[in-house]
């Protein structure tokens, strides 16, 4: 039988959700448009947007839809960073993790290669826990010349939780607008923008069962970014475009179905997790998981195996009709270690032997029975076949 076991990946979309796009789809007119066609169209995106602003906890006019989490780390990153150094040049440094997502690293390095920023990393431990105490000794240092905090809520690979209130309340005492990149925590941990004392926030809808293609930056109402794109001036005049009700519809709706499912869903999926991790160090010599003891999202597990590489393992269970992952599916096909684990100190042998398991409410023990009789008997064949 076919297992899928990439729930951080995509979630399939819930089929209340593909009832709900499917009949929104079929809804004529621009909701930029003055007549009644147009204006049914715009009461289904502002429904949609009240909605999404009560699942997230923040004001309906702080949600900006997008067509997913690259653009609203994107548009946040870069939008936040030139509107701060406009108003205070002084202002010219980026503080992040190398923990990030590539939607989060790349803008940040493109910043700094094409746009003169300067660039922090925050230091990491071996487990993934972000240095808070080097954090505050930097902005108590520099804090004046810092732009822009960019840190996830939840690590897409490795599943920690990164303490938000934290950092936000450190960069509060030197007036820094901080985003968070929480894709991969929306719908799996309780979220509260309001109270996060975030600026921006990223998220997007195929990660919590809704269609692929639709996303949306919440935006504080206080704060201000130059946009990326020019145009209709739509949503706030920070993303112009044509609105996608239909997209905006069914993620509202997968949103609100995962925050009402999140106690079943992470009761379920941790009893999974506790026992896929007990079956594998229990069972395969030189397997070791990632994270340790760091706080971390409840259906993620996250592997290395001594004495192999990813990709051959990813063959062998894909041929055995099992889908996992070795990290983020953005960087699927690209033969390099995982930047995740080389910024936690593994070396570079390590970080090419993870694979990255997680589950959802679809998610059977019979299926994670399955997954672990067969990769005892994929590890062995990796290892005799491409040691690393």
């Amino acid at each position: 039988m076919a297992i899928y076991l990439d729930y951080a990946a995509s979630v399939p979309i819930r089929a209340e959700v593909l009832e709900t796009f499917t009949k929104a789809l079929q809804t004529v007119g621009n909701p930029s448009a003055t007549h009644s066609y147009g204006q049914t169209s715009r009461m289904m995106l502002e429904d949609a947007r009240e909605q999404l602003a009560l699942a997230v906890g923040c004001d309906r006019s702080e949600v900006i839809f997008t067509a997913g989490g690259t653009e609203s780390d994107n548009l946040a990153i870069k939008g936040l960073f030139w509107q701060r150094r406009a108003d205070n040049p002084a202002r010219n440094v980026i503080v992040s993790a190398y923990l990030e997502h590539h939607a989060v690293i790349d803008p940040i390095e493109w910043l700094e290669a094409h746009e003169g920023a300067e660039v922090a990393w925050i230091p990491v431990s071996d487990e993934g826990v972000l240095d808070l105490a080097w954090l505050e000794q930097f902005l108590a240092a520099r804090g004046s010349e810092v732009a822009l905090i960019s840190v996830m809520w939840a690590n897409n690979e490795i599943g920690v939780i990164n303490d938000i209130t934290a950092i936000t309340a450190l960069a509060a005492k030197h007036d820094i607008a901080v985003h968070s990149d929480a894709i991969a925590a929306f719908g799996h941990v309780p979220i509260d923008f309001k109270k996060s004392g975030l600026s921006a926030m990223s998220i997007s809808a195929h990660k919590v069962g809704g269609p692929v293609g639709v996303g949306a930056l919440i935006l504080g109402r206080a704060a201000k970014l130059t946009p990326l794109t020019h145009g209709g001036g739509q949503e706030r005049s920070m993303r112009s475009g044509t609105m996608n009700s239909a997209g905006a519809k069914a993620f509202a709706h997968a949103a609100i179905l995962a925050i009402a499912d999140m106690d079943t869903h992470n009761a379920h999926t941790q009893a999974l997790i506790n026992k896929l991790r007990v079956g594998v160090e229990g069972s395969i010599e030189g397997a070791r998981f990632s994270r340790g003891s760091a706080r971390s999202m409840p259906h993620n597990a996250h592997f290395t195996f001594e004495g192999l590489k990813s990709d051959g393992l990813l063959f062998l269970l894909d041929q055995a009709e099992i889908a996992v992952s070795a990290g983020s599916a953005c960087q699927a096909g690209v033969d390099r270690p995982s930047h995740v684990l080389l910024a936690m100190g593994r070396n570079e042998a390590e970080a090419n032997s993870c694979i990255r398991v997680t589950v959802g409410l679809q998610t059977t023990e019979a299926e994670i029975d399955r997954f672990l009789q067969v990769l005892a008997a994929a590890v062995a064949t990796a290892r005799s076949a491409n040691p690393t």
